[in-house]
């Protein structure tokens, strides 16, 4: 999530790949007579759908075997090739989200032409598209993904999403649905932020205060999901004015942010400098 408050596509995906003939790895599909005849160079340029069918290179030391067994036993109902492959492709994928998110997400949609139906591929996709900024993707995808599987853990990216698509009004609405009450904290934390960002958006500072304030701001844990409650508490006093309670709270933030997620000593640090000129 975006702190502050952070496909065109249907989501309905295909069920089988442009046409290959250079090598038949999909498993979906007997090779022709003759493709080994004809190389990819003699094809012509390769389409949108066939580059996002073909993903990105797949490193060699990549097996698929990196994924966690929940994930890998959701694969187990495709042909044992065509598994391999969207296994190879989500691993690479898992690898990649936080250094290179782009390709990671290029990863995701070569999985996902080959397994639309699967709701982990559908996930992994709509987190990938989050990562890297595609969020009417990553709303298309993860909403097929909840479709599929009932999960409710999406509400707060998909939230988030709206936000980034300009919809603050969806946003506060899937922020009220009602099994957000029984989320783990750091999941209600995010919503929690995700809402408060929602009301800022829509101009509605007082409203986003209050919002943050029936959270556990004062919690005694110092994990990552205080340390972005208080800074997005910090960030909304400092945008209301309240320029010493806001100083306040990043100093509160600092105080437990010993991982550096956020940048509230520098912010106390302006801050306390605009303060004091």
């Amino acid at each position: 999530m975006r702190d502050g408050g952070k496909p065109a596509r249907d989501g309905a995906g295909r069920s089988s790949g442009p046409r290959r003939t250079d090598r038949n790895d999909r498993g979906d599909r007997p090779a022709r007579s003759g493709d080994w005849k004809r190389s990819r160079d003699d094809q012509g340029p390769r389409t949108k759908d066939q580059q996002e069918y073909d993903g990105p290179d797949l490193p060699e030391d990549v097996t698929g075997a990196e994924l966690d067994r929940s994930v890998s036993s959701q694969l187990k109902g495709l042909p044992e090739k065509l598994a391999s492959r969207v296994a190879r492709h989500l691993a690479a994928a898992g690898l990649l989200i936080d250094e290179d998110p782009e390709t990671a997400y290029r990863h995701t949609l070569a999985a996902r032409a080959r397994a639309p139906r699967l709701a982990v591929v559908r996930e992994a996709a709509g987190e990938a598209a989050y990562a890297s900024g595609h969020y009417a993707e990553a709303l298309a995808d993860l909403r097929a993904a909840k479709r599929m599987n009932g999960v409710t853990a999406y509400l707060p990216m998909m939230a988030d999403c709206h936000r980034a698509l300009g919809q603050p009004e969806q946003a506060i609405k899937l922020a009220k649905s009602p099994s957000v009450a029984g989320f783990p904290a750091a999941a209600k934390a995010e919503m929690t932020i995700v809402e408060a960002g929602a009301r800022r958006d829509m101009g509605q500072l007082d409203a986003a205060l209050r919002t943050l304030e029936l959270a556990p701001l004062t919690s005694k844990s110092r994990e990552s999901w205080v340390v972005r409650l208080r800074y997005a508490y910090a960030d909304t006093l400092e945008a209301a004015g309240r320029e010493a309670d806001a100083l306040a709270w990043f100093h509160r933030t600092d105080a437990i942010d010993g991982e550096q997620l956020t940048d509230a000593a520098d912010r106390a640090e302006a801050l306390e400098k605009r303060m004091n000129d």
